[in-house]
């Protein structure tokens, strides 16, 4: 059996990994092929995802420092003995609030690039005639192009994106430091930007049109991410004593691009499992942005539709100060991935966005509860589950009356999800999901659609929901009758419970939850 190695947990550095004795999943087969194709590259992925470990491994590969890539795939296909001088920028750290602080930082970084390669100050006043002087001075003194990895491009931006004044003045902040790339052709041996979100190009990288996006390209899916093989072989030390399956549901299911490929684990959260041994929400827990909620609430959106949400590819690349798209939110946050691409007619790409796997799904609609109208949100949790471990449907009618009938009468006036019937679905949803249970959101069968399926712990409930004026109609019970919803399940020996839940739109509160067990 493999030794046991030290996880990675935060080193962003190849040195380290490799000569302190970390697990590292080798990535230079996808840097190999980048490299080949092209010069200009931007790519977006979510945080914590192992970008800044790819521009170091960049770095490390352009500087030719070989011995840290002995057995690695790259190794024999490098040229070792022509090294090409880097430049490196991240704005990773810290929190920049105006644009005085920003030009701040980037004079700062570019001073410790000429520092580390022995370039002299130009005199240069401006912040685009230094770093203009500095690429072009690197390339004579050096005499190589220059490769230029630029870290967390738009962290200034989004640190500051609930203040659009802010937000604005830091982007052409950073468009003009950008915007040298463009005139700088000559010097430039390669070019890597990565980020977060993917502004565009009007707005950020102007004039830099040959600047490759790889986001979405099925060549680059896994070029950050574990896959199932990396798990099973570089990891498999580390398996033992855990649930291979549970594994994949909780952190697997990232894709980026053609649902044929394999997806990817978030890196951070498989290593923190191996560390702690326990299953949580290691990735979400880090940093989720309180802005993501808070907007997501403001929006009215129908929860339950998370799971399938279908968007345009431009709508996909649509981020900016004054435009946010919901679908470019979730998305480049990682809170949704890529589910299923179709191109229905020629050059029109539709994209069926999801979550990625549990911990995304939990995690997410359990912060999205107090926006709800569930304030004391983690008691009814507590509440559900243990209506749900002891199959008690009396419990359960019970848990539900009682938790629409406290939304408080304030939220509604206050908040314009009240004024969509999905509002009720939403919640019932969320609090569900909030527990991580398997669910199914308008789950197909022959003869349709049933609004929700949860599987959990043996037992099979159906869902079906309804809006109703002010008396019970019985309607949605019957709808799970007539349609034979549960025929798709008799298979798997599983009790199966029929329950059709009707709200009342006057009273504001559920007047019938009807239960059929097979």
């Amino acid at each position: 059996m493999a030794t046991q190695l030290n996880l990675p947990i935060g080193v962003q550095s190849l040195a380290e990994i490799i000569n302190e004795g970390y697990y590292y999943v080798d990535k230079t087969p996808w840097l190999h092929r980048l490299i080949k194709e092209g010069k200009y590259y931007f790519l977006s992925r979510p945080r914590r995802f192992g970008k800044s470990l790819l521009l170091d491994t960049l770095k490390e590969l352009f500087e030719a420092n070989e011995p840290l890539f002995r057995g690695l795939y790259i190794h024999d296909r490098w040229d070792w003995q022509t090294p090409h001088p880097v430049i490196r920028l991240s704005f990773a750290d810290g929190v920049m609030v105006n644009r005085s602080a920003l030009d701040t930082r980037i004079r700062h970084l570019l001073q410790s690039n000429r520092e580390r390669l022995g370039i002299e100050h130009s005199g240069a006043q401006d912040i685009a005639g230094e770093f203009s002087d500095l690429i072009r001075m690197t390339h004579q003194q050096h005499g190589q192009r220059v490769v230029v990895l630029i870290d967390e491009y738009d962290k200034p931006i989004l640190d500051n994106i609930t203040d659009a004044d802010v937000a604005r003045e830091l982007r052409e902040g950073l468009k003009n430091l950008y915007s040298v790339l463009k005139d700088a052709d000559p010097h430039l041996k390669f070019c890597l930007l990565t980020g977060v979100s993917k502004f565009s190009k009007v707005s950020l990288f102007s004039g830099l049109n040959n600047l490759r996006d790889i986001t979405l390209s099925r060549d680059y899916g896994a070029i950050c991410g574990y896959t199932d093989e990396d798990i099973d072989t570089v990891f498999a030390p580390e398996l033992p004593g855990l649930d291979r399956d549970q594994i994949r549901h909780w952190y697997n299911g990232y894709r980026w691009g053609d649902e044929r490929l394999p997806s990817v684990y978030n890196p951070f959260d498989v290593l923190l499992l191996f560390q702690e041994r326990e299953f949580r929400p290691y990735w979400f827990e880090s940093a989720t942005p309180t802005f993501l909620v808070k907007l997501l609430a403001e929006r009215g959106l129908y929860t339950p539709r998370l799971d399938t949400l279908e968007t345009e590819a431009a709508l996909l690349g649509r981020f900016d100060v004054d435009e946010i798209a919901t679908e470019a939110l979730l998305f480049q946050t990682g809170y949704l991935t890529v589910h299923k691409v179709e191109q229905p007619m020629t050059g029109y790409w539709l994209y069926t966005l999801g979550y990625p796997n549990r911990e995304v799904e939990a995690s997410l609609n359990q912060a999205l509860l107090p926006a709800l109208g569930m304030p004391r949100a983690a008691q009814q949790r507590i509440s559900l589950f243990r209506a749900l471990q002891a199959h008690d449907l009396s419990a359960l009618e019970t848990h539900f009356k009682a938790l629409f009938a406290g939304l408080p009468h304030d939220w509604y006036r206050n908040n314009p999800i009240a004024q969509y019937e999905g509002h009720y679905a939403s919640v019932f949803y969320s609090h569900l999901a909030a527990l991580g249970l398997a669910i199914t959101v308008e789950d197909a069968g022959n003869t349709g659609r049933v609004d929700m399926t949860v599987d959990f712990n043996g037992h099979i409930y159906l869902f079906e929901f309804k809006v109703v004026e002010q008396v019970p109609e019985g309607k949605a019970l019957r709808q799970l009758q007539d349609k034979g919803y549960a025929d798709k399940y008799r298979g798997q020996g599983k009790p199966i419970h029929l329950i059709g839940v009707e709200f009342s739109r006057e009273q504001r509160r559920i007047i019938a939850f009807d239960v059929l067990s097979l």
